[in-house]
């Protein structure tokens, strides 16, 4: 019976022959189903088939009546299956999908190209070593089924994101690693023993034939290493000379064939020198090492992102005074829910009636427990240190905060900072320079009759491996946003950590940001026939579906029942129609003001039916964290914009310290200063949290908001503080700079490194086993260093 060909997509045999073919590559390739040759077929027809070339290990085989699969998807369409797991906001829909059958990065490149060429497609990021892809797309344009679909098309199989699904694929590729170590680590103590034995002499004056037989048997202890453990660096090496690059992979898949088959001739001929031990203490040094990293990383991108595993299954409805248990996620708007003393709050919600003292710190970072009492908000995750509270529920599951923290978290690591692509090119480069050296000192000691020639080369290429080098930058950036989480503090882009480090000017808003917000009428300032009770009623009855800061200050008091027509304007107001008159309510400095001693100190107008009517006084508590903020932040250049009146605002920065600030200031007016800075060289920061404060946030190079501050404003934000404490404000530059130092210590030390084991190892002073330990421990090193910026 011949043996029959694997097939090209998956690699299982072909038992069918050539029954099912494929053109790819400009050849005929034999599949060994129609479900693979569907697959490649589409592959090619989109022309992707360069995945082909880059890929490192074979595709997952597809299901042989792929047609019966897509149709299947088209229950993802349902509204009732998607209010779990899909986002929407506005014509914009979002999901996190879990990928079966990713093996390697070219995986990833192949679903982000398919993905970019499906009409609809907003924005698509995978990430290959989580296994997960995050999509946005129009939804008036595309299904999520069509999405699915295209993603099955290429032999991949896409579900929505489970938190506990995506931690038993993580727990998988674990003990998958654990395995290929233990392995590694076996074998390379019963190598060691032996080849310590003939170097130290232990067993006397050895014979030829029981030296011969020593090597035989770290030969056969040496290959499962070899060709098992130190797979995945072939494959990756494999990948990267097929599309015509090189990746760190290579001089280490180089040196380990290199070393083993040269081992192989000396055990077969029985001449020249056996390095088997250094083989397996190369690959399982390595593999620990980049184990370390794996979890490193993985631990915290669970402080990140997987803040899911802390929501409970379960929560307890109240349907007519009557406890009924129910899954969390299935609860809807308005429900009612019972939280009792040590539960964790399922859901987000409004305090109905109790009091307890609930912990935050997943979400803010501070440990002490928050008083919550009626009309306080409460959030999933949280847990309820003592009391009762009675919730209703004020959004669907998806929508939790919590949830919202992880897809921005998702959405910041697909960020890559510019240090980030320059280290990676660079590491390139490197590699190149380590092969040319490589080869270079070969044909030195080879022409110079030395007989080590070869193993100084190898030397070369073990001791000189960039590892550390492609570790030093993402370790540091995963570790520093993990420390900033725990803090409270949200990054929406990783490479705003780069950024921070060059802000040399703060700009600040004043409502809202520097004042608590909880703003209140001081004074009413009444040119009309009204009386002030109702020039109140009308303001209210406006403000009330306003959500700028100004608007609570009218919360205490009535409001008119006929309001329509409600309209705001960026930079000039609010108006409404209340009881058939038009009523108008603008900041004082968008008119010009009349010749009214009385109206000089006014915040806000309000004009009914184009007639100003009066102006009204506002007042503002100072945040207690604003002044140790503004201490420690001394050294930068700090200006106070604020669309308040003069008296108000130059009170504020008398109080605090501020002497460059400027009053009555219009969305535009703070725009223009911003760039006008920026035409200076200056780099900004801009911290602000009301709708009028979004153009300004969206120009400056860092934004900054307030957990508490306008979805618009946070849209346009670069870091949300989430418990509105801009006292955690300097921490973050802190974890900022020492990020820089971290990545520059880490390049430093790979490359300081390099540069000194390198001429070592070109003399020969470095045998492979030396260079072995070395490169290992550089690894080690960069990981631990970054590890730190955890505390």
């Amino acid at each position: 019976m011949t043996d029959s060909v694997p097939c090209y997509h998956c690699g299982l045999p072909a038992v069918d022959g050539d029954k099912y073919n494929a053109s790819v590559l400009g050849q005929e390739r034999q599949m060994c189903c129609p479900g693979c040759q569907a697959v490649a077929q589409a592959i090619v027809e989109n022309g992707l088939d360069d995945y082909y070339r880059f890929r490192t290990e074979p595709g997952v085989k597809a299901s042989d009546n792929i047609q019966d699969t897509l149709d299947q998807l088209s229950i993802f369409d349902e509204q009732s299956i998607q209010q779990d797991f899909v986002v929407h906001q506005g014509d914009i829909s979002e999901i996190q999908l879990s990928l079966s059958g990713i093996s390697c990065a070219a995986c990833g490149w192949l679903i982000e190209k398919q993905l970019s060429k499906v009409s609809g497609i907003k924005q698509v990021s995978v990430n290959v070593t989580a296994n997960r892809a995050l999509i946005s797309w129009y939804s008036d344009a595309l299904s999520l089924s069509q999405i699915m679909a295209s993603i099955e098309r290429i032999g991949y199989h896409p579900s929505p994101f489970q938190q506990e699904q995506h931690e038993a694929l993580f727990q998988q590729s674990h003990k998958a690693q654990l395995k290929r170590i233990g392995l590694a680590g076996l074998m390379t103590m019963q190598v060691m023993m032996l080849a310590i034995g003939v170097y130290f002499d232990l067993f006397g004056d050895l014979e030829r034939e029981t030296s011969s037989f020593f090597n035989w048997v770290s030969l056969v202890l040496s290959t499962p290493v070899v060709f098992y453990s130190g797979a995945g660096f072939y494959q990756s090496a494999f990948k990267a000379l097929r599309a015509k690059s090189v990746n760190m992979d290579v001089p280490v898949s180089i040196a380990l064939l290199a070393t083993y088959f040269s081992g192989v001739w000396a055990t077969v001929f029985e001449q020249g020198q056996v390095y088997f031990e250094s083989v397996c203490m190369f690959i399982f040094l390595l593999l620990v090492s980049r184990f370390i990293e794996h979890q490193a990383r993985h631990k915290a991108a669970q402080i990140s992102a997987n803040m899911l595993q802390y929501i409970p299954l379960t929560a307890n409805l109240m349907v007519e005074n009557e406890i009924q248990p129910t899954l969390a996620k299935s609860l809807q708007l308005d429900d009612i829910i019972l939280v009792k003393a040590g539960e964790t709050v399922p859901i987000d919600g409004t305090v109905l009636s109790g009091h307890a003292q609930v912990d935050e710190s997943l979400l803010t970072g501070e440990f002490y427990p928050v008083n919550k009492t009626v009309g306080d908000a409460a959030y999933g995750g949280t847990i309820n240190k003592s009391g009762t509270l009675t919730l209703k529920v004020t959004s669907q599951f998806k929508y939790a905060l919590v949830n919202q923290i992880a897809r921005l978290q998702e959405q910041a690591m697909a960020n890559k900072p510019r240090i980030a692509t320059m280290a990676d090119q660079f590491s390139q480069y490197f590699v190149v320079a380590v092969l040319f050296f490589a080869f270079g000192s070969f044909i030195y000691w080879w022409l110079q009759g030395d007989p080590d020639a070869f193993w100084i080369a190898i030397s070369v290429l073990i001791a000189t491996c960039p590892c550390a080098l492609g570790l030093a930058t993402p370790s540091a950036l995963s570790f520093a946003m993990a420390n900033l989480n725990k803090q409270g503090v949200l990054l929406k882009r990783s490479d705003v950590l780069e950024q921070l480090t060059q802000v040399d000017h703060i700009v600040l808003d004043k409502t809202g940001t520097l004042t608590e917000g909880e703003v209140s009428v001081a004074a009413i300032h009444n040119i009309s026939s009204f009386d002030d009770e109702t020039l109140l009623t009308y303001a209210h009855s406006v403000e009330q579906y306003s959500e700028h800061p100004i608007a609570k200050a009218f919360e205490a008091y009535p409001v008119f029942s006929g309001v329509e027509a409600f309209c705001f304007t960026l930079g000039e107001g609010v108006s409404a129609k209340v009881n058939h008159k038009h009523v108008e309510i603008s900041a004082a400095h968008s008119r010009d003001l009349p010749n009214e001693p009385a109206l000089k100190s006014s915040s806000v107008l309000m004009h009914i039916d184009g007639e100003l009517v009066c102006g009204f006084e506002l007042s503002d508590t100072l945040r207690p964290d604003v002044p140790d903020m503004l201490l420690r932040m001394s050294r930068k250049d700090i200006t106070l914009l604020s669309g308040d009146n003069q008296k108000n605002v130059s009170q504020i920065a008398s109080d605090i310290g501020i002497s460059n600030w400027l009053a009555q200031q219009t969305p535009q007016d703070k725009l223009a200063y911003v760039q006008k800075l920026q035409a200076n060289e200056h780099s900004v920061l801009m911290i602000g949290d009301g709708i009028n404060d979004a153009p300004v946030l969206a120009q400056a190079d860092v934004a900054v908001t307030l957990g508490a501050g306008a979805d618009l404003a946070k849209s346009s934000a670069d870091i949300i503080l989430l418990k509105n404490a801009l006292g955690k404000l300097p921490d973050v530059f802190i974890v900022a700079r020492r990020c820089k130092q971290k990545i520059r210590q880490n390049m430093a030390w790979a490359l300081g490194y390099n540069m000194l084991v390198l001429p070592l190892a070109m003399s020969g002073v470095l045998t492979p086993w030396m260079a072995v330990i070395g490169m290992s421990l550089s690894s080690i090193i960069v990981v631990v260093n970054s590890v730190r910026l955890l505390k």
